[in-house]
């Protein structure tokens, strides 16, 4: 665990899951330099404390650091209206809840939303973490606008690699005159003041396109995509890979398309096998929501199938899977790391029946192959190419 120290005190954080040998923190320079602001003793902004009285909005918190420092200064100021946190990821929420009970926050004063839900009807302060997409920030910005007022405080934050010229014409298109802070250790912050006379124009998301043919069952499909999931533009070449070269397999089976993204590769695996029962999981609410909208676009309404939210398949009880497709991440954030695909290769061993299936498509200098060899004992190589492969490893 590491220790953030901020004006109104010093907190212990963690990311989610806590892996013990893991050295990434739950916070950076862009998190501190907005607190920094907020509390009026950063030098560089020469501006007093920020009014956090009324109905508080934080997007994009990582790790929940935003949200618990401010939770627990909070507790010293009478208020009527909540905290409100809106992310896309189910670990972020998951951190955040485990975070303010650590620092001792009045969790019952802070509502953790999705960026699917409904945002609130008034914002007084909105504090955005810049995500990595562009995409989701556009998204958000559309969907918080009607509830932001000419008097609102809007501070954006993030390292100075986040923040571009794209960023900041998106603020200013959206809510109103932008501007940015100095760079203080490799942060920026982006000082919004909404205009009065926006158009309140509404979100261009989600996005729909047809498949290309030669891609197996979904050839010619169309796929949903909400902001922010992998690839929304279009499909990747590594799923691409993938459908061309799924498993041929028939009879009640349970799949499970793992990091489902847009649902493109379990909805290809229903049509492929009308008789299975598909369950489609992802730690993103919008690749959630963009997995069963593909679905139902194209599968019969009453094949079987179920979206969850989750940890990989920590929560999917053991040995009921016959098949589980994945395309696993190497990012998390901004750092590289393989430890979502090692946590979703175990999972997998754990929900799989004896005889049932991992296969995988990755990078070919990833490596993963001997990962699997280490956790089933076993591991084949389908089908490569230059730069994929796809590996084939069965639970004995």
């Amino acid at each position: 665990m590491n220790r953030l120290t901020t004006p109104w005190g010093e907190f212990g954080l963690t990311r989610f899951p806590e892996l013990p040998r893991d050295t990434l923190r739950a916070w950076d320079t862009a998190d501190e330099y907005l607190l920094r602001h907020l509390a009026g003793t950063d030098t560089d902004t020469g501006t007093g404390p920020t009014d956090l009285s009324g109905t508080v909005v934080v997007l994009g918190d990582r790790w929940g650091a935003l949200t618990t420092a401010l939770a627990v200064r909070r507790l010293d100021q009478l208020r009527a209206e909540p905290l409100v946190q809106i992310t896309d990821s189910y670990l972020t929420q998951r951190a955040t809840r485990a975070n303010l009970r650590r620092g001792g926050a009045d969790t019952e004063a802070v509502r953790l939303r999705s960026v699917r839900d409904t945002p609130p009807d008034r914002i007084d302060v909105l504090l955005i973490r810049v995500p990595k997409s562009l995409a989701l920030l556009e998204d958000q910005l559309h969907r918080l606008a009607p509830a932001v007022h000419p008097g609102t405080v809007v501070i954006g934050t993030g390292r100075v690699t986040e923040i571009h010229t794209s960023t900041l014409r998106l603020f200013e298109q959206i809510l109103g005159p932008t501007r940015t802070s100095l760079a203080v250790r490799k942060a920026r912050l982006i000082l919004c003041e909404p205009a009065a006379d926006r158009t309140g124009a509404p979100s261009p998301w989600p996005h729909s396109y047809a498949l290309p043919e030669g891609l197996g069952a979904v050839s010619g499909r169309t796929v949903v995509n909400h902001a922010g999931i992998f690839c929304a533009e279009r499909l990747d070449i590594g799923t691409r890979f993938l459908l061309r070269n799924l498993p041929r397999r028939h009879g009640p089976e349970h799949v499970v398309d793992l990091g489902c993204g847009n649902g493109v590769i379990g909805t290809a695996a229903a049509l492929e096998n009308p008789a299975a029962r598909v369950t489609f999981v992802d730690e993103s609410f919008s690749a959630v929501a963009s997995a069963e909208a593909t679905f139902r676009e194209n599968v019969d309404a009453a094949a079987p199938a179920d979206f969850l939210l989750g940890d990989g398949l920590s929560d999917m009880p053991a040995g009921t899977a016959d098949l589980v497709l994945n395309n696993p991440p190497f990012h998390s954030h901004q750092a590289t790391t393989d430890a979502t695909a090692w946590r979703m290769f175990t999972g997998s061993r754990a929900a799989l029946r004896p005889g049932g299936e991992l296969w995988i498509v990755g990078n070919r200098h990833l490596g993963y192959h001997i990962k699997l060899r280490r956790l089933f004992g076993n591991c084949e190589t389908v089908t490569s190419d230059p730069k994929f492969v796809i590996l084939r490893a069965v639970k004995r």
